[in-house]
C-alpha cells in the first residue's frame, strides 16, 4: 500500500470521522468506484485516489459555514498535499478534480481522473445504496419520506445520462434500473395509503 495513500485516509478519517449521506463511508465507497473505473479507464491513480479520498473534505465547512465544498476543498486538499511532500505534479489536477466533482459544479470536469471522480460520486448516489443514502439525507434534514421521493426525481434520475465513462454508463444502467424499480414500488404502497 502507497504510504502517502495511507497519509491522506488517515487525514480524512480525522476530519469526516462523523457518518451519514456524506459521511467516511461514502469516500471509501467513491474511491473504490475510482479504483474499479481508473482501471479500466487507464487513468493516473496518483491522481484519481487522492482526489476521490479528498473529494469531500471540506463538508463540515459547508455544513458550518456555508462554503461551497467543491472549491474549498480544493483548497485544503492541495495545501494538505503540499504539506505532506505528495508529487507536486500532480497536486493541481487533484484539485482540479475536486473542484469539478459536484453535480450541481458550473464548472464541468475535463481531465479523465476528474470525470472519474464525478462519475464515481454520481454512482454512489444510484442503486441500492443511492436509496439508502437518499433516505439518510432526508432524515438528516428534518426530511419525510416524500422529500426522499423528490430528490430522486429532482436528481437521481438524471444521473446516468450524465456520466462522463462508458464503465461509469455501464454501471449506472443497472443501478439506475434498481432505483426505477424501488421507486415504482415505493409510489405505488404510497398511493394505496393516501387512497
Amino acid at each position: 500500500m502507497d504510504p502517502d495513500i495511507e497519509i491522506i485516509r488517515d487525514h480524512v478519517r480525522n476530519v469526516l470521522n462523523g457518518s451519514g449521506s456524506h459521511g467516511l463511508d461514502h469516500i471509501e465507497r467513491v474511491t473504490a468506484l475510482c479504483e474499479q473505473i481508473g482501471r479500466e479507464e487507464h487513468a493516473d491513480m496518483a491522481i484519481l485516489i487522492p482526489a476521490a479520498l479528498l473529494h469531500d473534505i471540506a463538508r463540515p465547512l459547508e455544513k458550518e459555514q456555508g462554503l461551497p465544498h467543491e472549491q474549498e476543498g480544493a483548497r485544503m486538499a492541495e495545501e494538505f498535499l503540499r504539506s505532506i511532500q505528495y508529487d507536486a505534479r500532480c497536486i493541481p489536477a487533484i484539485a482540479a478534480a475536486i473542484r469539478t466533482h459536484r453535480y450541481r459544479s458550473k464548472e464541468r470536469p475535463a481531465a479523465p481522473e476528474a470525470q472519474i471522480l464525478s462519475d464515481a460520486d454520481k454512482l454512489d448516489a444510484l442503486g441500492a445504496i443511492g436509496i439508502a443514502r437518499t433516505f439518510v439525507r432526508a432524515g438528516e434534514h428534518g426530511g419525510s419520506i416524500q422529500d426522499g421521493i423528490d430528490h430522486f426525481h429532482d436528481k437521481l434520475l438524471k444521473l446516468p445520462d450524465l456520466m462522463y465513462t462508458g464503465t461509469a454508463r455501464r454501471i449506472a444502467r443497472e443501478r439506475h434500473a434498481f432505483l426505477v424499480r424501488f421507486l415504482a414500488i415505493l409510489e405505488e404502497e404510497l398511493s394505496i395509503q393516501q387512497g
